[in-house]
Parts: C-alpha cells; sequence; structure tokens
C-alpha cells in the first residue's frame, strides 16, 4: 500500500471512529507499528490530526477531511448519482455547482454528454453553430476552483466562477467576493453537495461560511438538487445550508433506508434512487 493510499486510509478510519490506536490502525491496515507512528506524526505536522500518547484524535466536530482525501469514497455510488443528476439538466440551462466530490462528478458527467458536446442548446452536432460563436450548451456557475479548471477546457460551456478567498479543504472560494458575484446572477438549477441531509434539519456543511455560498446559491436558483450519497442523508453537521423545504430534488443511491427516502418524500422532495 502506497503511502498517500495509506493516510487517506487511516484518515478515513480516525472521521467514522474519532480516535484511533496505533496497534489498532497496524492491524486495519496490516503494517507496522513504527510505519503508523511515523505517519501519525507526520499527519499531525499537517494539521490533518491530534497526535496522542499511543495514538491520535480527529481535531473536533467540525473536522473535515482535504477534498484530496475525499475523492475515492464511495466512488461508485458518487459516480452512478452524479450522471443522474447530469441527465436533469437541459441543454442552455445556467447551473450552479457548490464544490465537493459528488458535485465534481457531476461536472465530468455533463462534460461527457453528448448532446452537449456540440457547443449550442439542443442543436446536433452537424447543424450546430462551433464554439465560441454559438449559444453556450451550459453556463456553469461555481465557487469551486477545481470544478472550474476542469470545465474551463470545454468551449461547449460558458464557465462564471465566483471571487472569493479559497478554503483549501474543499478548493472553494468563499466570503464577501463571492457574494458580490452572487447577488447579481440567477440559475435555473443549482447543484448541491453536501456532508448531511436531514428531513427535519435540511442540507448542512461543515464550515459556516462555506455555508453561506451555498445558500445563496439556492436563493438564486429556480430549482434545487440535492446530490447525496446515502451516508449523508439522515445526518447533520455544524453549519446549515437550507431547509428540506428548499430542495425540489434528491438524487442518492439504493442503499438508502427507506424510512428516510419515505421521510424525505413526505416532505415534498421528488427522490431518484440509482
Amino acid at each position: 500500500m502506497s503511502r498517500d493510499a495509506r493516510w487517506k486510509s487511516l484518515l478515513e478510519l480516525l472521521v467514522e471512529r474519532g480516535r484511533l490506536d496505533v496497534e489498532e490502525a497496524a492491524g486495519e491496515l496490516d503494517v507496522s507499528a513504527a510505519t503508523i507512528r511515523r505517519d501519525f506524526d507526520q499527519l499531525a505536522e499537517q494539521q490533518m490530526l491530534v497526535r496522542t500518547r499511543g495514538g491520535a484524535v480527529v481535531h473536533g466536530v467540525s473536522y473535515e477531511l482535504p477534498l484530496r482525501y475525499k475523492t475515492a469514497r464511495r466512488a461508485s455510488e458518487k459516480q452512478r448519482v452524479a450522471k443522474a443528476v447530469a441527465d436533469l439538466v437541459t441543454p442552455g440551462e445556467a447551473v450552479g455547482l457548490t464544490g465537493g466530490t459528488t458535485t465534481t462528478e457531476v461536472a465530468r458527467a455533463l462534460a461527457v454528454r453528448a448532446d452537449l458536446a456540440s457547443g449550442s442548446s439542443g442543436l446536433s452536432a452537424s447543424t450546430a453553430p462551433s464554439a465560441p460563436s454559438g449559444l453556450p450548451a451550459l453556463t456553469i456557475v461555481t465557487n469551486a476552483l477545481n470544478i472550474a479548471n476542469e470545465l474551463a477546457v470545454r468551449p461547449q460551456f460558458k464557465i462564471v466562477l465566483t471571487g472569493g478567498v479559497a478554503r483549501p479543504q474543499s478548493y472553494e472560494l468563499i466570503g464577501p467576493l463571492a457574494d458580490g458575484v452572487l447577488s447579481q446572477i440567477t440559475l435555473d438549477v443549482a447543484v448541491l453537495g453536501v456532508v448531511g441531509f436531514d428531513p427535519d434539519q435540511g442540507a448542512s456543511a461543515h464550515d459556516e461560511a462555506e455555508a453561506a455560498i451555498n445558500r445563496l446559491l439556492c436563493e438564486r436558483a429556480e430549482r434545487v438538487v440535492v446530490a447525496a450519497d446515502s451516508s449523508k442523508l439522515g445526518r447533520r453537521a455544524f453549519a446549515r445550508i437550507c431547509p428540506a423545504d428548499r430542495v425540489d430534488t434528491l438524487v442518492t443511491d439504493t442503499a438508502a433506508d427507506p424510512a428516510t427516502v419515505t421521510r424525505f418524500e413526505e416532505a415534498g422532495i421528488t427522490v431518484v434512487l440509482v
């Protein structure tokens, strides 16, 4: 197992359990205790965990894995969810994308949709004018640097990136500069990546500044779609994005608890299982 893969596994275990002992982690990953001690020390130097006698703990209730360490978690579920979300988008629409691993997959799914590849909304490749003279297949508005970077090379898309201060955990731009851009636009659909989505508590994120930008995206959109794998459902995090009744559609995987799905549907949300 490579060091990066080992670190990713250690951080995932820490998020799930809150605390890890050296011997416990060594047994889980089938490596020596000395290797785990060295990993813990190096991760502590990067302020990604807190070293304790004989182990490590997470930083606290708002602890969050940086995006680069989350990309492999539940990857197949996220990709299925992302394709289903991308299929809900109509050519020519203005689409808001928050940051996160699932919304990054949504961006990738939009990028490979055949009917969006021509660079003009709703026209076939043989009759559509070539970009940039034709209408954009989609206008993508995002505060996520990584999403903008991936889609900027796609001439069929118009990319609008908000200003703001970069948040290293999620590559998102936050703060009043982002507010200023979002307050001047309207969206057909906002696609939210969330840390938790609960029928009573609504959608939530770890960071309050991130949640504030996501909330503004919701307010500027005609409809709101939450893209979340089933592990996010019934959970809540520190900062609320919006109440459940502000969400029109939830796209999740088939491992979702049926009782929780029913509660979302009773709240008036269309639930798509993939």
